[in-house]
C-alpha cells in the first residue's frame, strides 16, 4: 500500500443542519457517529474520526459545528481586508486572534481554525434550501482559508431540491468540482466519486485514495456475499425443519406441533434479520417497520397469517391453500390416511401437498402411521422475498437515514426465481439421507448471487 507521511485531514463544514454529520455517517459506514437531529447546532464541538487501511490511518475527518452567522461574520472579517488585501488566510487568522473569535463568533471560529489546519474540506449544502446571501457569505469566508473546497450537494433526491441553482451559484465562486451526494440514498458509485474528487484537489494523496476506493469496493462485495450466504443458510435450515406426530394424535396435539414449528421458523428468521442488519452496520431500530419489530428485530406481521401467505405465495402461483395445515403454511406429509381420506384426496387434487413429489413411495411407507410436518414452498418463497427485499434496501441505504425501513407486502420473489431456489434445496426438501448441508448452502448462495439485482 502506498504510504502517506501523515493522514489526510479533511474538514466537513457547512451551515447548521446541512447534513455534515450525516455525510460522515455514510462515508464512515457508521450509524453511531455523532448526533443527527433537526435541532440547530447539534454538533457543538469538532469531532474527529479516522479511516484506516491495513494498519495505516489514511484519512482524518473532522465534523465541525454548523455555521450560523455567516453574513455577520463576513462583515467582521472585511475589516481585515485592507491590512491583508491579497492574503485570505491572513485575514482569517487576524480575525481568530480577535476577541470576537472567543465570544460572539466562538462557534464559527472553531470551524475556521479547523479548516486552516486541514488539507481540504467538504462544504455540505442542503440543496432543498434556496441560495441565500448568508450561504454565499459563508462560502466567501471559507474560500479565504486557502484550502481546497469541494461542495457536496446533499438531499438531491428530495422533492423541490434546487441543485441547478446551487451549481450556478458555486460556479460564480469558481467552485466547479461539485459532487451530488444524497446522504440518505447515496448514488451508485457516489462514495468512489467523492473520494476521487478529493484526490483531484490533493494530488499527493491520489494513490492512497485509489487503494481505499478499491478496498471499499471489496468490502461491499464481501458484505453482499456474506448476507446472501446467510439467506441461503436460513432457507436450508427452515426447509429441513420438521415435526412428527403420531397419526392417532388428537387435533390439539397436531396444532401444538404446528405452532412449535412456526415459532422455530420465526426465531430463525429473526436471527437472519439481525445478522444482515449487523453486517451492514445498521442498528435494530433501522429495521423494517411493517414486518419487523423496531426494538428486537422480530417480524411484526405474522408470516403464517393467511393474508400474508396470499400476498407472498398464493398469487405468485405456489399453490398453497387455506386447507393446508389450517392455513398455517405447513405441509402435512402422511402415510396412510391423514386427517381423513377425503382431506388427503382433496389436498392432493388441489395441489396443496407440493412437496409430496420429493418423498416417493419409499418415504411414504417409512412414515406410515405418523404425520410429518414441514414448511411448504409458499412459506419458503415468502422468506426468500422478505430477506432479499431487506437486503436490497440496505444496499441502497445511507447510514445517515433515520426513517425506519418499510417493506411492501406485495414484494416477493418471482416464480422463476423460486424455481432456481427450489432446485438447490431439492435434497433438503426430499429429506435425502446424509445430505452435505454445506454444499447445498454454498450452491444456493451462488444461485442467489447469480440472480442478485439491487
Amino acid at each position: 500500500m502506498e504510504l502517506l507521511m501523515s493522514s489526510l485531514k479533511i474538514a466537513v463544514v457547512g451551515h447548521t443542519n446541512a447534513g455534515k454529520t450525516s455525510l460522515l455517517r455514510t462515508l464512515l459506514h457508521s450509524r453511531q457517529f455523532g448526533e443527527v437531529d433537526q435541532r440547530p447546532s447539534t454538533t457543538r464541538s469538532v469531532l474527529e474520526q479516522g479511516v484506516w487501511l491495513e494498519g495505516q490511518q489514511l484519512l482524518a475527518f473532522y465534523d465541525t459545528p454548523g455555521l450560523e452567522s455567516g453574513s455577520e461574520l463576513f462583515n467582521e472579517v472585511e475589516a481585515f481586508v485592507e491590512q491583508f488585501r491579497h492574503d485570505g488566510p491572513a485575514q482569517i487568522r487576524a480575525f481568530l486572534a480577535s476577541a470576537l473569535a472567543d465570544d460572539r463568533f466562538a462557534q464559527e471560529a472553531k470551524v475556521l481554525r479547523q479548516l486552516l489546519q486541514s488539507d481540504a474540506a467538504f462544504y455540505v449544502i442542503d440543496c432543498r434550501d434556496p441560495v441565500l446571501p448568508k450561504y454565499q457569505d459563508e462560502l466567501h469566508l471559507l474560500t479565504r482559508c486557502g484550502k481546497p473546497l469541494i461542495p457536496v450537494l446533499n438531499y438531491t433526491a428530495a422533492a423541490g431540491q434546487q441543485e441547478q441553482a446551487w451549481r450556478q451559484a458555486l460556479a460564480k465562486l469558481s467552485l466547479h468540482a461539485v459532487v451530488a451526494f444524497d446522504t440518505v440514498t447515496p448514488p451508485e458509485g457516489g462514495e468512489a466519486y467523492l473520494l476521487e474528487s478529493l484526490a483531484t484537489v490533493v494530488p499527493s494523496a491520489a494513490g492512497a485514495l485509489k487503494e481505499l476506493i478499491a478496498w471499499r469496493g471489496k468490502e461491499r462485495e464481501q458484505r453482499l456475499h456474506g448476507a446472501l450466504h446467510a439467506v441461503a443458510e436460513l432457507l436450508v435450515d427452515v426447509a429441513s425443519y420438521q415435526e412428527v406426530v403420531p397419526q392417532s394424535a388428537p387435533d390439539h396435539e397436531l396444532q401444538t406441533a404446528i405452532e412449535r414449528l412456526q415459532r422455530r421458523i420465526r426465531m430463525r428468521e429473526q436471527d437472519t434479520v439481525r445478522s444482515i442488519l449487523n453486517r451492514f452496520a445498521f442498528l435494530p431500530e433501522d429495521a423494517i417497520a411493517e414486518q419487523l419489530d423496531s426494538a428486537s428485530g422480530a417480524w411484526q406481521e405474522d408470516l403464517f397469517a393467511p393474508e400474508v401467505l396470499k400476498a407472498w405465495g398464493k398469487d405468485a402461483g405456489f399453490g398453497i391453500g387455506a386447507g393446508a395445515a389450517t392455513g398455517a403454511g405447513i405441509d402435512l406429509m402422511v402415510g396412510g390416511m391423514s386427517l381423513g381420506a377425503a382431506t388427503a384426496l382433496g389436498a392432493a387434487a388441489g395441489g396443496l401437498y407440493q412437496s409430496w413429489r420429493h418423498l416417493g413411495e419409499k418415504l411414504k411407507q417409512r412414515w406410515r402411521g405418523q404425520r410429518e410436518l414441514h414448511v411448504d414452498n409458499a412459506t419458503l418463497a415468502a422468506l426468500t422475498g422478505r430477506q432479499l427485499y431487506l437486503l436490497q434496501q440496505l444496499v441502497r441505504r445511507g447510514h445517515a437515514a433515520t426513517e425506519t425501513l418499510t417493506i411492501a407486502k406485495s414484494h416477493r420473489v418471482s416464480r422463476e426465481q423460486f424455481k432456481t431456489i427450489e432446485q438447490s434445496l431439492g435434497p433438503i426438501l426430499a429429506h435425502t439421507p446424509d445430505i452435505d448441508r454445506q454444499r447445498v448452502v454454498t450452491e444456493l448462495a451462488g444461485k442467489l448471487e447469480e440472480n442478485w439485482s439491487a
